[in-house]
């Protein structure tokens, strides 16, 4: 049985096409062929120059179960990220400004969903389970067992881990959020970061997503990097007059935020 992981597209349509065709060969090298299933795990539209026809793109995959994940419930529910920490006078005095570019963000995506897609993104689900024959029990999320924001980098502590994740009773456990890949045993749970497909953030601007290949009760996993045309992402925005184009193209080039 082989599993695709993808998450946080943002809209970024070059990037899940580049991810999707590595999918395919990928699929023509190996033994176990196409994936089984698609397990997209939330953050699918905003962010990038093409909302809508991501999320037409993602829709066309056969056998896909999608989460909800923080940016899709802002869109649906018009709700905001947090304000950035206020430190300082400068900090104070720069907040009207990224209030704005982050409320224009949003806004912009809205404008070029439709209802289909807000109705899609409103209904996906949290959480999702699946039984793996001769394996045991699979649990994907978005961020977390406990909420779709809190930020567990791949190098946070082993306690902390388990105060987010244990309660979810798994062999395996697939989350996202964090943008940046990640892979290992905290006590007998196996955690899995796919990374991001639209926007890393780990210093290696290429979109990453990753294959589970389940085979005589064990699970392969391959975190994959795919080198695409970031030029089209930065055009893109600028044709758009994308509001937050500064801040998304600091990241494609330097898949940093």
């Amino acid at each position: 049985m082989r599993l695709a992981v993808l998450s946080d597209v943002h809209g970024n349509l070059p990037a899940l096409e580049a991810v999707l065709a590595d999918i395919e060969a990928q699929a023509d090298s190996s033994s176990l062929g196409e994936p089984d299933a698609y397990l997209v795990l939330g953050d699918l539209a905003a962010f990038c120059p093409w909302p809508s026809e991501t999320l037409a793109r993602l829709q066309e995959l056969p056998e896909a179960l999608f989460l909800q994940g923080n940016t899709d419930r802002y869109l649906v529910a018009g709700q905001r990220p947090q304000s950035p920490p206020v430190r300082s006078p400068e900090d104070w005095a720069a907040m009207p400004a990224k209030l704005a570019e982050r409320d224009a963000n949003f806004r912009w995506t809205v404008e070029r969903l439709s209802y289909d897609g807000f109705q899609f993104l409103r209904d996906l689900p949290t959480r999702f389970d699946l039984d793996v024959p001769d394996y045991g029990r699979v649990v994907a999320v978005h961020a977390n067992a406990q909420d779709d924001e809190t930020f567990l980098a791949p190098d946070a502590p082993d306690d902390e881990m388990r105060d987010y994740f244990a309660e979810l009773d798994a062999r395996l456990v697939l989350y996202g959020h964090t943008h940046k890949p990640m892979d290992r045993m905290v006590g007998g749970m196996r955690i899995v970061n796919d990374g991001s497909v639209g926007l890393p953030l780990d210093g290696d601007p290429r979109p990453a997503y990753t294959l589970l290949d389940f085979e005589d009760g064990e699970c392969a996993v391959t975190i994959r990097r795919v080198a695409y045309d970031r030029e089209l992402v930065l055009a893109g925005l600028e044709r758009f007059d994308h509001p937050a184009k500064g801040w998304v193209g600091g990241i494609i080039r330097n898949a940093h935020s």
